[in-house]
């Protein structure tokens, strides 16, 4: 008597996640796979995580092929288990011939530029089930004038919420200058002692995210959400920091962050982007943050108006610092280090002179005193 189909479903893998992008599968049609080895790999509000199987057996079906979207509690592929799992000789030597390319085959394949996991969806029409050139050519014609690159799942969900931010809520910006002259000298004067006793780099990251809380306290609707006509005043910060990944931006969220030392901010904030950069991060660490900060300055850009991130209703902007002839309030005349900071936000939360507030808050604490 034959068994029933084991079904692999995709689990819940955070409190408000609904769905995710199937990234790659480990294992293909015909595969053995051992309870709880790696399966696949989905990408969920920007964080990637595998699935492990949660049985043994052999894959009888996939039913969400890399690239595709699959609901939580979907069924994703279907296992038999038990002795409809053992393959025959005959069979894992068709599968292993069906593997075999030609000389020919393998450079069309490189001149194609195609993944090891997009020559297997190819479709075979050779003997024994093996790829031909045709196959290929037929998947991957050759190149043109025009290339078409689908989105990375990443991307995807990055282009995903800011169409919904920016189409959802009216955006404004305003902006000002910052001088951090001092606050330079702190870091070039504190960094090597700040290192040998916290083992991270002293940037100017931790205290922007310091200065950010801080100015927060006077300004807490920055740190809100809108539902319907209602605003969610949070009595914490959960700060998200953008981080430059390979294919887009991750933003892990440096949780009450107001109630952080400084070299625990600083701390915590090196080992988040390190983490987001090596696909390391959970997915409740790019999840309920209460409002953004990204460095765009580190690219050499000095000004810039950055989207806010959904359902967040303010993000801070920072650019390069550049250094400029500037008139003190002795009507003297100084080089100094500047830097622009802009804050975009959600209009129909607070308005302009509101924000204008917030930001001269921020200024207020990056041009003060530094004590940590």
């Amino acid at each position: 008597m034959t068994s029933e189909p084991l079904k692999i479903i995709l689990p819940k893998l955070g409190e408000s996640i609904l769905h995710a992008t199937v990234i790659q599968w480990f294992k293909k049609v015909g595969d053995l796979v051992e309870l709880d080895e790696p399966l696949l790999e989905v990408s969920t509000d920007k964080v990637n995580s595998e699935i492990p199987s949660p049985y043994a057996g052999r894959i009888e079906a996939i039913l969400v092929a890399a690239g595709q979207e699959a609901e939580v509690g979907q069924c994703l592929a279907t296992l038999i288990g038990g002795e409809g799992a053992i393959e025959s000789k005959k069979a894992e030597k068709q599968k292993d011939q069906s593997a075999f390319y030609s000389p020919a085959v393998t450079r069309l394949v490189q001149e194609r530029g195609l993944s090891e996991q997009e020559v297997c969806r190819i479709a075979r029409t050779g003997a024994g089930g093996r790829l031909t050139k045709s196959d290929v050519e037929k998947h991957a014609p050759s190149a043109s004038e025009y290339e078409r690159v689908p989105m990375s799942a990443l991307r995807k969900a990055i282009a995903d919420n800011m169409a919904r931010s920016f189409y959802e809520a009216p955006h404004a910006s305003v902006m000002t200058e910052i001088d951090v002259t001092r606050l330079v000298k702190v870091i070039r004067e504190k960094k090597e002692e700040f290192h040998a006793q916290h083992g991270v780099k002293l940037t100017i990251t931790p205290f922007v995210a310091q200065a950010i809380c801080r100015a927060l306290q006077a300004f807490p609707l920055l740190n809100a959400s809108l539902e319907a006509d209602t605003i969610i005043m949070k009595r914490f910060v959960n700060l998200g920091i953008a981080v430059s990944v390979q294919d887009g931006v991750m933003v892990p969220v440096l949780r009450d962050c107001h109630r952080l030392s400084f070299p625990d901010i600083a701390i915590q904030l090196a080992d988040l982007a390190h983490r987001a950069r090596h696909r390391e991060l959970s997915p409740g660490e790019v999840q309920e943050g209460t409002i953004t900060f990204t460095n765009f300055g580190m690219t050499g850009t000095m000004v810039g108006i950055p989207i806010i991130r959904y359902p967040e209703v303010a993000i801070v902007g920072l650019g390069a610092i550049t250094r400029k002839v500037v008139p003190l309030a002795d009507d003297s005349i100084a080089i100094r280090s500047i830097l622009w900071a802009s804050l975009t936000f959600d209009h129909r939360v607070f308005d302009g002179l509101y924000g204008c507030g917030f930001l001269n808050a921020l200024k207020k604490e990056l041009e003060g005193d530094f004590l940590f």
